[in-house]
């Protein structure tokens, strides 16, 4: 029992060292990369040196958790052939320990990786990705303010009886133009308000209209109330009428959740696109089971091409994966299939694959 033991701390010790050391390898290349590219703009746009730094904050953050399957999908195929290579994979199958026995620290250290990825998903990437996208909207790309928003042009349904419309909305003044509301009682428009400009103010939560204009529909006559300018309090925040088009990626679950249903009740035409990002902060963590079994499926035996040819099959199927999760989350956001059905089709696809390839390797 307890050389059983030893060898689960040997494996998992080395499953968690070659995935920290993957990211540390990969990570700064990515940023090297990234800065070649975006450096001539961060110079023309003289961003202070503060942003650019919590810049490759969030990027090392987002990519780590963006890219983590891939990476550890690497790592355990990399420190296992090393061990078939090694004849340790013989030894240790040969002393009794079945193939199931010896995957048990491989998932345990998926498990570790999945909660560890999980609650950064949930918590800690969000944020990232807000300053990630902030940054390149407002610095990198070209009219990046005005492409942050989804619709430039939006009517929605506040409530069971009132609806709005806004355009033009500026995300520097807080500013939106040719307001109106409509508020209806039954089928039956109880009064309607209209404004050339409509503006938030963030420090009381409050609201000024320029050329306001009330109309209250009367039994016999309407009544109409007129002022150049008017300050006002409504039960909704203008920012969450025109939202930035990656909202989704930067809110945390309970916003996130919260979020999707209020759009949902607003009839948005993107909400397939919020729960794609919902689906996905729970079938990224499960891939690490799915892509760790492969792995091991892969590289545990000696092949003749050594671990050059276990590496060339691991990243064939790697990017493989990748291909089928980008596809089929596209396919979600523009087609009619569920968000869940596609959001989960690489992973129940690379679980049959998973099971097909486990029970070969314990043949």
């Amino acid at each position: 029992m307890t050389m059983l033991t030893i060898i689960d701390k040997y494996i998992l010790k080395r499953y968690l060292a070659t995935f920290a050391v993957m990211l540390l390898l990969f990570i700064p290349i990515g940023i090297v990369i990234d800065v070649s590219e975006k450096i001539n703009k961060i110079l023309e746009n003289k961003v202070p040196f503060v942003d650019v730094a919590m810049y490759y904050l969030n990027f090392t953050i987002y990519f780590a958790n963006l890219l983590f399957p891939i990476f550890l999908f690497l790592s355990v195929i990399w420190f296992t052939s090393k061990l078939a290579n090694n004849t340790e994979v013989i030894a240790i199958l040969s002393s009794g320990i079945s193939f199931t026995r010896f995957l048990r620290p491989y998932l345990i250290g998926a498990t570790i990786v999945s909660l560890f990825a999980l609650l950064m998903g949930f918590f800690i990437v969000p944020k990232a990705s807000e300053g990630f996208n902030n940054f390149r909207y407002t610095y990198l790309k070209a009219n990046g303010r005005e492409d942050m928003r989804e619709d430039s042009n939006v009517y929605r349904q506040i409530g069971d009886d009132a609806f709005l419309y806004v355009n033009n909305f500026n995300t520097v003044s807080k500013m939106a133009f040719n307001f109106s509301l409509e508020k209806f009682k039954g089928e039956q428009l109880e009064f309607k308000i209209t404004a050339n400009r409509i503006k938030f103010n963030p420090k009381d939560s409050t609201y000024t209209l320029y050329n306001y204009v009330k109309r209250k529909v009367g039994p016999l006559h309407d009544v109409i109330e007129r002022a150049e300018k008017k300050d006002t309090v409504f039960a909704f925040e203008l920012e969450d009428l025109t939202p930035v088009v990656y909202i989704a990626e930067t809110l945390t679950l309970g916003e996130l959740n919260s979020f999707i249903d209020k759009e949902r009740a607003r009839g948005n035409a993107n909400i397939n696109t919020y729960l794609v990002v919902l689906y996905k902060k729970y079938s990224i963590p499960i891939s690490a089971f799915i892509l760790t079994i492969i792995a091991v499926a892969v590289s545990s035996m000696k092949r003749r091409g050594g671990m050059g040819m276990n590496l060339a099959i691991g990243i064939a199927l790697a990017f493989t994966f990748v291909f089928f999760d980008k596809v089929f989350g596209v396919m979600a956001e523009k087609s009619s299939i569920p968000p869940i059905v596609a959001v989960w089709i690489p992973n129940v696809s690379f679980g049959v694959l998973a099971v097909y390839l486990l029970k070969n390797a314990k043949r």
